[in-house]
């Protein structure tokens, strides 16, 4: 049996749920405005809900705390923080390659 390792990256930010929110990448605004990806402010918890694929009436669901994660194709899904740390690790893209962070998301 072989083992392998993904090649991809994928971008991701922690979702706090609330205004304290500091990160908003640029492509979850897009997403938002498409309509791909809305809140549910007045439930308690908020609630992020971000569609699977065109025409499908299924959606992911992010609370407070998930992580939301861009794959290199697109996708937009949510990941619990446990799980998220688990498999991924920080890094930054320079001019001599990828650099690792060294660090939890």
């Amino acid at each position: 049996m072989s083992r392998y390792v993904k090649k991809s990256y994928v971008d991701a930010f922690q979702w706090t749920g609330g205004p304290d929110q500091e990160e908003d990448p640029e492509w979850i605004c897009d997403a938002i405005r498409e309509g791909r990806v809305w809140f549910s402010p007045n439930r308690d918890p908020p609630t992020l809900f971000i569609k699977i694929s065109e025409g499908s009436l299924e959606t992911y669901t992010a609370n407070a705390g998930d992580y939301v994660i861009r794959r290199d194709m697109g996708e937009i899904y949510a990941c619990p923080p446990r799980v998220f740390e688990a498999t991924h690790e920080k890094v930054a893209f320079t001019k001599k390659g990828i650099e690792k962070k060294g660090e939890k998301p």
